[in-house]
């Protein structure tokens, strides 16, 4: 290979490298086996997969579909598990330009398909079942070279929706979950630490009997039937619920203001950040908790310190929370700190 040859081939992958990566998600006809959730087979590491809770069907699919059309070169899906079962045979991988129609693109041999689309843009990339087979469906990684790039799943999540109090609301719920499916990379590098693995699963529920807005505790997000009839706009509600997930602290570790605002501070200045609304010097205080203290954390990432609020979380998750630690990160008192925001708000 020629000097100018590698030069080109370099600026070539920097300059693929430096664009903002595709988001995907995952649909599919089958459900999932425990753990072993649909993300899995889009995560890039070929230790984990997907593994279908029942036997494929003619007809059944598992499909990867992104975001926004991407420039295919070329897909690999490996299928079966580690010990060389369940390698999957009479089916094809489909690409589809759209969304809604597809092409074959290869058929499965011994476990594997392959091929370069001929399309230029690609928006969906589906696994489909020709006909009804003994084994689940085993997917153990879908490899893509795209530009831009796919971003795969880092932490893998599946919600599992609840609405047998109210079916009507089914269309809202998985709304509302593939919602949260889609902000849970962000909440959880917003709120990341060491050694720390976040739940796989969570169940979403709604109820005709709960009386507040959302709640969560041990995987489970219950939402008021009532609340979300009224205000289906509310979605962020359930990713407030979703960030209290993947605080997972411990026990009472924190103050209730504090856990509160964090959550609030995650949804409303990262998730929707167009959505905060201004506060006066009167209504402001750190421990106003929710929206307020929200307000209060954005200004100490502000004016301090960027990753504020991930170094707090670990703290807070570790057990070892105590209001000293406002000093250890910034070097300034709570009440220090809560005075000079307070000073910069209309009164």
């Amino acid at each position: 290979m020629t000097l100018n040859s590698v030069l080109i081939l370099t600026a070539l992958l920097l300059s693929r490298s430096a664009e903002t990566p595709i988001n995907a998600r995952v649909e599919s006809s089958l459900l999932s086996a425990s753990e072993n959730i649909r993300q899995l087979a889009f995560d890039g590491d070929k230790k984990t997969c997907f593994i279908s809770a029942q036997n494929l069907g003619a007809g059944d699919h598992f499909t990867l579909l992104l975001n926004q059309p991407a420039e295919v070169h070329s897909i690999v899906v490996e299928t079966g598990k580690p010990d060389g079962t369940d390698l999957l045979e009479g089916a094809a991988l489909e690409v589809s330009s759209d969304g809604e129609t597809f092409q074959e693109l290869a058929r499965f041999t011994k476990g594997i398909a392959r091929g370069a689309p001929k399309t230029k843009q690609v928006q969906a990339i589906r696994i489909r079942s020709l006909r009804a087979q003994q084994n689940p469906l085993v997917i153990r990684e879908i490899i893509l070279d795209s530009s831009p790039q796919v971003a795969v799943f880092k932490y893998p999540i599946e919600f599992i929706i609840q609405v047998s109090d109210a079916p009507e609301m089914k269309e809202w719920a998985e709304k509302a979950a593939r919602a949260c499916e889609q902000a849970y990379a962000m909440i959880n590098e917003e709120l990341k630490s060491d050694g720390f693995k976040p739940r796989r699963v969570i169940t979403m529920e709604l109820k005709k009997d709960y009386d507040g807005v959302a709640a969560t505790s041990g995987g489970h997000i219950w939402g008021s039937v009532k609340f979300f009839k009224e205000h289906p706009d509310d979605i962020g509600a359930m990713i407030h619920e979703t960030v209290h997930n993947v605080q997972a602290y411990r026990g009472n570790s924190a103050p209730g203001w504090l856990v509160e605002g964090i959550a609030d501070y995650v949804r409303f200045f990262k998730w929707e950040p167009t959505k905060p609304q201004p506060l006066t010097r009167s209504r402001a205080r750190y421990d106003g908790s929710y929206r307020i203290t929200a307000a209060f954390l954005a200004f100490i990432v502000d004016q301090y310190d960027k990753a504020f609020v991930r170094k707090l979380n670990a703290i807070i998750r570790e057990g070892r929370y105590k209001e000293e630690v406002f000093m250890e990160l910034t070097g300034k008192t709570l009440l220090e700190l809560d005075e000079e925001w307070r000073a910069g708000l209309k009164p």
